[in-house]
Formats: C-alpha cells, sequence, structure tokens
C-alpha cells in the first residue's frame, strides 16, 4: 500500500472515531437531560402515578354502639367478620386456585367463573359477606390475583327469639330494619373512617400509611328491659299459646314506680340470627303489644267504676240490682252469665257483671267513662318512640247513642293495644297519677300527671283485689305469699258478619303487691282453641308465674305471707 493511502485510511478510522464519540456524547446527552427532566419536571406526575398502583384509600369499619338490657346484659352486639370480594378486570379466572376459592364460598367453578365474567367490566364485585375470619385467613392465602378480603362486622342477638320483636334486627349493611335496631339508629350507627395503606400486586396490604378519616364509634343504648324477666315472660307465654293452641299472644310487664317496660314479649317469634324460615310471612316480626289492638272487653270495667266513684253519685257501698240478669237497651240485650241480684261496685268487678256496669254508665255524664279512658292514655299513642307503634281507637260518643254508651263501659266499642292497657292499670298501682311508659332505663322517675284521686285509686285496687280471692274471676292469677289486684277479660272476636261466637281474646290485666304495687302486667291471648278460653283460665295463670318470678326477682316482700303451720293448717 502506498504512503498516500495508508494517510487516506488513517484519516477516514479518524473521521469515523470522532462520529462515534459525539454520537456517545449526544446520547450521554440525551439521557442526563431524561434523568434531570424525570428528576425535577416529571416528579410530581411519576409519584403520583406510581402511588396509584400501590396506595389504596382503606375504610376502617365503625362498630355498631351495643345493645344491653337495665342490668348490662347485651342484648344486640356486633361481631367481627369478614368480606370477600374481587376485582373482576384483575382477577385470574385460570389461576390454579380458583377451584379452592369456589369450594371455600360453597360454589363451584363454573359458577363462579360465570359470576365474574359477567362483570367483568367493573372494578367491584362481592363474592361473600360476613364470612368467619377464620375462613376469610383460608381465603387470603389462595393468593389470587384481584381477590381481596376486608373486615366488617355482623350483628348478633344472643338472646335471640326472646328479645327480636323489642330490639329488631339489621340487614347486611348494618342498617336498622325492625325494632329499636331501627328506631334509634342513628344513635346506634357508627360512622366508618378511612386509611391510606400502601399493597402490593396481590392487594396485600404492606403498609399504614396514615389516618385520612378519623372513625367515629356508634352509641351504646341501655334498655329497661330486665332479661330475667323478658325470659320468664317469654318461656310462660310460649307455653300457654301452646296448651291452648291460640294464634297469638302478647305480655308487657312495667315497673309501677318508674313507667319502664320490664319485660315485653310475643308469640309466635323467630330468631333474629338466621331469618331465613320466615320466608314471606312477615306477620311473626311485628311487636304486637304496641302494634296489634284488641277489644279489652272486662279488663275496662274498673276504669268505669272509677268514673262513677269521680262522680259523686257513688260509693264504694253503692248498690246495683242487676236482675233478672239482662237489661234491654235501645232494643240489644245486654247480659250477665247469670241473675247475680244486688251488687256494691265491689261485687259487680268481682262478678263481672256487665248489666251492673251498664247501669253505672247509662246514669252519668255521657263522657264520665270516656274521659277517664282518655286520661290514663287510651285513643293516643304510648310516646315510647318504637316503630310503629298504635294509638288505638278511642271514639266520641253522642248521648243518646246509649248502647255504645253501655257497651264502652265494659270494654267493646274501643281498640287498645297490651301496652297502652298496661299504662291504662297505672293509677291504681300509683296512687292515681300516671306516668310516661319508657323502653330505656331512666335515670330518675319522669313527671306524673293526676288523673284520679289518690282515695278512689287506692278504693277501686281493693275492689279488684276480690276478683283474685274466692269467687272471683281471676282466682288463678293469685300469687303465694303476696295480695294480687286485677280484671279478667274474654271478648268476643270481630269477623266480617260481626262477632264471632267461637272466638275469643282471653286478656288479664292486674297490679301486684297491693301493698306498695311494684309490677303492673298485662297478657293477651288471641284465639285459643283449646276447652279452656275465659281470661281466668287462659292469661291468669300467665300473670300468676310471670309476675311471681318478677317479684322475687326484684326483692319484693310478701305482703301476704302466713307461716307455713297456718297454711298447713288451711289446706
Amino acid at each position: 500500500m502506498s504512503a498516500e493511502q495508508d494517510l487516506q485510511t488513517r484519516a477516514a478510522r479518524g473521521w469515523r472515531l470522532w462520529l462515534v464519540f459525539v454520537l456517545l456524547l449526544v446520547i450521554a446527552g440525551v439521557i442526563v437531560t431524561k434523568m434531570l427532566s424525570l428528576n425535577f419536571q416529571d416528579q410530581a406526575f411519576l409519584q403520583q402515578q406510581g402511588d396509584a398502583r400501590v396506595l389504596r384509600n382503606a375504610a376502617i369499619p365503625a362498630h355498631r354502639g351495643v345493645i344491653t338490657d337495665r342490668n348490662g346484659q347485651p342484648l344486640s352486639v356486633s361481631a367481627p367478620v369478614s368480606t370477600v370480594w374481587v376485582n373482576p378486570k384483575e382477577f385470574d379466572l385460570n389461576h390454579g386456585s380458583v377451584d379452592r376459592l369456589a369450594a371455600l364460598l360453597k360454589s363451584d367453578r363454573p359458577a363462579l367463573q360465570k359470576k365474574i365474567s359477567r362483570f367483568r367490566s367493573r372494578q367491584f364485585l362481592y363474592l361473600k359477606r360476613q364470612i368467619t375470619p377464620a375462613l376469610a385467613a383460608q381465603v387470603e392465602q389462595l393468593k389470587i390475583p384481584g381477590l381481596y378480603v376486608d373486615r366488617d362486622y355482623k350483628r348478633f342477638y344472643p338472646a335471640a327469639e326472646v328479645t327480636t320483636h323489642l330490639v329488631g334486627f339489621t340487614n347486611v349493611d348494618g342498617v336498622g330494619q325492625e325494632g329499636l335496631e331501627l328506631a334509634y339508629e342513628d344513635w346506634l350507627k357508627g360512622v366508618p373512617g378511612k386509611k391510606l395503606v400502601m399493597r402490593d400486586l396481590l392487594g396485600r396490604t404492606v403498609k399504614h400509611i396514615r389516618e385520612v378519616e378519623p372513625m367515629t364509634q356508634g352509641n351504646d343504648l341501655q334498655l329497661s328491659i330486665d332479661l330475667r324477666m323478658q325470659y320468664l315472660a317469654y318461656r310462660e307465654l310460649k307455653a300457654a299459646v301452646q296448651a291452648h293452641k291460640a294464634d297469638s299472644a302478647a305480655m308487657v310487664v312495667l315497673d309501677a314506680l318508674t313507667g319502664e317496660v320490664l319485660a315485653m314479649v310475643n308469640q309466635p317469634s323467630y330468631n333474629p340470627n338466621d331469618r331465613s324460615g320466615l320466608g314471606s310471612d312477615m306477620k311473626s316480626l311485628r311487636n304486637r303489644a304496641v302494634t296489634d289492638v284488641f277489644e279489652p272487653g272486662s279488663t275496662m270495667k274498673p276504669l268505669a267504676v272509677s268514673a262513677a266513684l269521680m262522680s259523686g253519685k257513688y260509693t264504694p257501698d253503692s248498690v246495683i240490682d242487676t236482675s233478672p240478669g239482662y237489661i234491654r237497651v235501645k232494643g240489644k240485650t245486654i247480659r250477665d252469665h247469670r241473675n247475680y241480684g244486688e251488687l256494691d261496685l265491689s261485687h259487680i268487678i268481682t262478678k263481672s257483671s256487665n248489666v251492673g256496669m251498664t247501669k253505672l254508665a247509662l246514669s252519668m255524664h255521657e263522657d264520665a267513662v270516656r274521659n277517664v279512658y282518655q286520661n290514663v292514655g287510651l285513643g293516643q299513642v304510648p310516646g315510647t318512640g318504637f316503630p310503629g307503634e298504635q294509638a288505638g281507637v278511642l271514639p266520641y260518643i253522642s248521648k243518646k247513642r246509649l248502647i255504645e254508651r253501655a257497651t264502652l263501659s265494659y270494654g267493646y266499642g274501643l281498640a287498645v293495644t297490651p301496652l297502652q292497657l298496661a299504662q291504662a292499670y297505672m293509677p291504681f298501682a300509683s296512687g292515681g297519677v300516671v306516668r310516661p311508659v319508657s323502653l330505656l332505663k331512666l335515670d330518675r322517675p319522669q313527671a306524673t300527671t293526676r288523673v284520679m284521686p289518690q282515695q278512689v285509686a287506692e278504693q277501686v285496687l281493693r275492689m279488684m283485689e276480690t276478683v283474685t280471692q274466692q269467687g272471683g274471676t281471676g282466682r288463678r292469677a293469685a300469687i303465694d305469699g303476696y295480695r294480687v289486684a286485677g280484671k279478667t277479660g274474654t271478648v268476643h272476636k270481630v269477623g266480617r258478619g260481626g262477632y264471632k261466637d267461637d272466638q275469643y281474646v282471653s286478656v288479664f290485666a292486674g297490679v301486684a303487691p297491693v301493698i306498695n304495687p311494684r309490677i303492673i302486667a298485662v297478657v293477651m291471648v288471641d284465639n285459643p282453641k283449646g276447652q279452656e278460653y275465659y281470661g281466668g283460665e287462659v292469661a291468669a295463670p300467665v300473670f300468676s308465674r310471670v309476675v311471681g318470678g318478677a317479684l322475687r326477682a326484684l326483692n319484693v316482700a310478701p305482703d301476704n305471707w302466713q307461716p307455713a303451720e297456718t297454711r298447713m293448717v288451711m289446706q
């Protein structure tokens, strides 16, 4: 090769080296420039994009308030559970653990795949709600992309069907649907919070960053109910319904000193922890003690006698001739069970004389009886705040409507709930005053309203005591060791064609003990179909067993205790 050619070759090589060097410098400059851009100009954008892929706002579940009885026994609590959900866009339908997931959720692979595929365009889909934490842990171990498990709470009712009509229940989202769960929803519910967490590609939380919104726990609610008495009342009422083949029944027990409801039970009942057996039968959901009305029958006679005493025309010793055992009013015949002859006011109640009551009612001002009924709360909503509580029916009756005035005095032509009837008997236990009834435990007694003189209330209370003694219609309501005052009621049910001859409502309302009354209770049994149907046969024994147990639970001293030797001689 000539010297000239060698020089040209060297020059070409040098030019190419410089070209490569320049290109490397350009590439390095571009890289440096991009790095500077990424670190300064695009840093916020890149950080946002990165956070969007790993940071999530997770809910902080709020604990719903606990419902307890007056002694702190839980009636409704929130138990920890878990919720399984998927992001259909991320979920791997062909993952090897899908079969195991389907088995844990009590499903099958085709059904699970079909469900997720159907909502492939969404980013959220529930698979199973309110599962146990143990089952949730097994689901999490599958580590399927797009599968998530969140913590939640489920309402649990320890007393189950014993308190369900009063407490009610919540839906799957923890929102009150019935009873006090519904009435006090705003008080009980908690407000969920939010927290920022870091999750990996499998959706597992690997780091808690910070709290975004604080969580607020729900408030607790303490009821006036005494769970001991609630269980006792439920057991006895259920046994009575079964024994007498009744359609339904309800019972209310009040504290005579405060107006607090110590027990409120219904039949039939249901288990709020498992409502699958209810189906479409919504009748069992009703709290009949506050929503169902019935004609109270003869349980109104003590109130009507109170009106007679307050009229000034009668005294406890006044005598009414009920012969010949019936009376004609406006072409209608009102009858007693038999001809009782002459009866004083006390024996009108003892024998439950319709004729005697009719003569008393028609001899007074046309509004005398109705005014007493209204003053004790009939025809008005009790005001407990319970959803669906009824006001009942208390009609206005003109002076000329004699038959309606007569029937009103012995409990026909009006309608009450068991709770209203219990409140109506409060004056007899409280010296002539009434106070509001309460389903919540009270710190102090509420204000009272006088509806009759104390003397009248005490006189009628003594008259009512004869009902549970020898010769009275409510002897089976007697309680060993205690003096009991009350009144039976046996009412014909109303059908499409009028009153039915073979269907009844059996009622007993009473107070115990007579000296320093502490308990007021009402038992209502709807349509008993056995051989016994009178209030003194069906409802009175339930009163005796429940109120007797309640008095002992409250350590109320007996007011009619007799030494064992005396009782043996009397027997």
